[in-house]
């Protein structure tokens, strides 16, 4: 184990558990041991399992099917002194053991852990240690657990025995025995009172302990016995055998996953492909805004506000913030004004929604409290929204947690007037000619005021893709990368240890790829080149999809498949006009609720949908109804909370049973139909009943309002509906599949979970079977069929559809020049003929291995 090496930073302290992932997959990136992109896979593992072994010890990993973004084993440790929450149980993490594990080298080191876990002194001195070789050593060392450590050796456990009843097993795990697979091991176990023994070599564990498992350091090929005593040790065993079995055959195709997509990412003729510059230091966040840029590294953290709290009297205080609100209400109102009045409706929707933030009934209450208790307005107000952005800030649900930037910037524009700063400009003005800005998290204020003639790009150690940082980052065109992780701050800690890396300076060159979320600081000098030359490309690319992207996706034998964008506003919808689109297939709805602290009003609705509607100038909108349910906890809606929020009420079911939120939507969308061809959408559809109230309700609707009829669609994301096309057809307009969904539901498979994740696959035959079905229900009564899920912004996947007969394919705007191209390199025939062996096949990645049967774009 010795070979293994090990990355070390001590004394870091990240914000929460995300950071401390992020920290560590760095360390393994910057290393060489690992792609940056399977960071991503790292934070993916946490969102569908919790790593922490216990005693202070997590133990992120990446996903199976990532393993091909696995350079060579290492580790990487974060040393976190003051702990980091881990999870939802408030267990703190003091020692993050990220591993990168290219074959089963690793299960020597999950067995060390687990010895080191039974030395609770070692383990409290690792995490305070100064000294990065002590920690090595401990992970490195072949001793005992209490050797890697000086004294306080572990207590001693009595041995464990074979029990007389037993089996031999081989285990077929390609990586060994790891965590995911153990923890499976133990609960199978754990339904059994029979005591159940794992031996391995020389050492035996008890089966219901993942700790004890792991400790065996069983590899791939290990030959093991099974043993039990009880009353119920047969079955014990039977069952254990099977899961071992069973979890064998995944573990398997999980690798023969990995693998092809290996395989597929050589083989890509993307201008980026795998490319991996050399460069000091690589920082992966999530991709905000596409581009690739190179640039000189700014810090653009604006100057910290100073607040004392002086009290002089109530009335005083009160008109104080009085005035101070009015400001930041006047210089909002004048953003939001020039921002429109320059053609920008992303940046001033932003503004005007921050009116709105203004009036946050529970600040201003907690304001005049604190007040009242002879606090000064700064201070109160400072405090009041502190508490109320760190509650947004917490929020389960990323698009709601998002929204905490934009309290924050309210916030501080208010307390700038509080203090008699209210006319500070908060961008930083002296930027070079081609910035890359750095920030915490840049504020919607400084982002919308940036000069795209000197700023190249940004990014940030916090933040995500649907905060309006990065919304406004897309509209101004700017490549932007988010959640990197707090080492690209100034105070940001490199690596202890034989490489520590320095903290990121300003004036350093960088490369920024936005379409892969990565920041290059420090690039070689080849890397420089290979990057113009690749910005060269695909500079050439884009003009070329420019040239054609509003030629017709006609096959060459002469069938035309109508392509939509996927939008919400009004200016994304010109957009995506401008990129090839001929109309909105999807225009999502909910985010009218997720971006404000009330339930829009029909006038509210009224003038996003008009809006859009004018916009795509007499092309076609489908606008699909709110879409929400228990999954995402919205406050103002005052939604119940459900224990399986998926099969519980959403879209549909939802809208059925709260007129409020239905009737308002309706009569709003019935009046934007005034001003363009707009159809409407009802999500979340599994029988006729639920159909044929909704007709009544939009009819009841209709009747008030003396208004035309418009077309109504649904989507079809249950198998139900899939099998019932041909009822439900005759019922509405058209259908419009999210094979998002459809996928998950059909599958059986939630999106997320740690060991059914890879079966989640749209090009699965069951889900394609469902779509043709789908397609010939609708064929008997002539209705359209579209596609807006994920599947029709791939390219294979666009192919297959097409081939199915679908009719319309709405993707992202990005997605439509790629597609478009694709469809018009090949005939309907050869795309049917593709379909169908699609049909025939067993698994997806029989399906995905069709592709190679397309052309690429230097063959057409």
């Amino acid at each position: 184990m010795s070979t293994i090496p090990v990355e070390v930073r001590l004394g870091a302290s990240p914000h929460n558990r995300e950071d401390a992932v992020r920290a560590a997959g760095a360390l393994l990136a910057q290393a060489g041991h690992i792609q940056p992109a399977y960071v991503d896979s790292l934070l993916q593992r946490e969102k569908v399992a919790n790593t922490f072994l216990g005693e202070g010890l997590a133990i992120p990993h990446g996903m199976v099917e990532d393993k091909h973004l696995v350079r060579r084993t290492g580790l990487a440790v974060l040393q976190v002194p003051g702990g980091v929450r881990w999870g939802d149980d408030a267990k703190q993490a003091h020692l993050v053991v990220a591993i990168a594990a290219a074959s089963d080298e690793h299960i020597q080191v999950l067995r060390r852990l687990t010895r080191l876990m039974r030395d609770g002194a070692l383990m409290q001195r690792l995490a305070t240690t100064t000294d990065a070789h002590e920690i090595v050593r401990a992970l490195t060392s072949d001793g005992p657990a209490a050797a890697a450590g000086g004294a306080g050796g572990a207590a001693s456990t009595p041995a464990l025995e074979d029990f007389p009843l037993g089996r031999e097993v081989s285990l077929n795990y390609p990586n060994g025995l790891h965590a995911r697979p153990a923890g499976e091991w133990a609960r199978v176990a754990g339904r059994f009172g029979a005591r159940v023994h794992v031996r391995c070599g020389d050492t035996v564990a008890d089966a219901k302990s993942v700790a004890a498992l792991l400790g065996l350091g069983a590899g791939r090929g290990a030959q093991l016995r099974l043993s039990a005593q009880g009353s119920d040790a047969a079955a014990a065993l039977s069952t254990l055998n099977a899961t071992i079995q069973r979890l064998g055959e995944e573990e398997s195709r999980q690798a023969e996953l990995s693998a092809a997509r290996q395989a597929q990412a050589q083989g890509l003729g993307s201008e980026l492909g795998d490319w991996q510059p050399t460069a000091r230091h690589t920082f992966t966040g999530i991709a905000a805004s596409p581009g690739l840029v190179v640039g000189t590294l700014v810090q653009a953290e604006g100057v910290a506000l100073e607040v004392d709290d002086r009290f002089t009297t109530i009335a005083a205080e009160a008109a104080q913030l009085d005035r101070a609100l009015a400001a930041a209400l006047a210089q909002l109102q004048q953003l939001a004004g020039d921002a429109e009045a320059a053609g920008r409706a992303e940046q001033a929707a932003i503004f005007t929604a921050h009116q709105a933030l203004l009036q946050d009934a529970g600040v201003l209450q907690a304001v005049s409290r604190s007040v009242v208790q002879r606090h000064g307005a700064a201070w109160s107000w400072r405090h009041a929204m502190a508490e109320r952005v760190a509650a947004q800030r917490a929020l389960p649900d990323a698009t709601l947690a998002a929204r905490a930037a934009d309290l924050q910037d309210v916030g501080e524009r208010v307390l700038r007037h509080l203090l008699g700063r209210g006319d500070e400009d908060a961008a930083v003005p002296a930027w070079p000619q081609d910035a890359i800005l750095l920030a915490d998290d840049l504020s919607p204020s400084v982002t919308a005021q940036i000069d795209t003639s000197r700023v190249r790009g940004f990014c940030t150690a916090r933040g995500g893709p649907t905060a309006h940082t990065a919304i406004l980052a897309r509209a101004l065109g700017l490549p932007a990368v988010v959640a990197a992780g707090p080492g690209v701050l100034p105070s940001g800690q490199g690596p202890a240890g034989g490489d520590a890396a320095a903290p990121v300076l300003a004036g350093a060159v960088a490369i920024l790829d936005g379409y892969r979320g990565r920041l290059y600081v420090g690039p070689s000098e080849t890397a420089l080149i290979e990057a113009r030359e690749r910005m060269e490309r695909l500079a050439r690319r884009q003009e070329e999809e420019a040239r054609t992207r509003q030629q017709p996706a006609t096959t060459t034998d002469g069938h035309t498949v109508e392509i939509a964008a996927n939008a919400n506003r009004a200016d994304q919808a010109v957009k995506a006009l401008q990129a090839g689109a001929e109309g909105v297939g999807l225009m999502r709805t909910e985010f009218l609720f997720l971006e404000r602290d009330t339930v829009p009003d029909e006038d509210d609705q009224y003038e996003v949908y008009r809006a859009m509607a004018e916009a795509l100038q007499g092309k076609p909108l489908v606008v699909r109804t709110l879409d929400i349910g228990g999954d995402k906890q919205v406050p103002h809606l005052d939604l119940p909370v459900e224990e399986n929020p998926f099969l519980g009420v959403r879209g549909a079911r939802l809208a059925l049973r709260r007129d409020d939120l239905m009737v308002p939507q309706l009569r709003a969308l019935y009046r934007a139909a005034r001003h363009g061809p707009l159809q409407v959408m009802f999500p979340m559809i599994s029988t006729v009943e639920e159909v044929l109230a909704l007709r009544r309700r939009m009819e009841a609707v209709r009747a008030e309002l003396n208004a035309p009829a418009v077309p109504v669609g649904i989507m079809i994301e249950v198998p139900s509906a899939a099998l019932i096309a041909d009822r439900l057809a005759a019922h509405v307009d058209f259908f419009s599949i999210g094979t998002n969904d459809l996928t998950q539901y059909t599958l059986a498979v939630d999106r997320q979970h740690p060991e059914l994740a890879g079966m989640a696959d749209s090009l699965h035959p069951a889900v394609l079977r469902l779509i043709e079905r789908t397609v010939a229900g609708a064929r008997q009564h002539c209705r359209w069929v579209g596609v807006c899920g994920g599947l029709a912004g791939e390219p294979l996947g666009a192919a297959l559809l097409v081939g199915l007969g679908v009719d319309e394919l709405s993707m992202s705007t990005g997605d439509i020049g790629t597609v478009k191209a694709l469809l018009r390199r090949h005939s309907l025939a050869e795309l049917q003929a593709l379909a169908r062996r699609a049909l025939q096949v067993d698994t997806a990645d029989e399906v995905r291995a069709l592709g190679a049967e397309l052309r690429p774009a230097s063959a057409a």
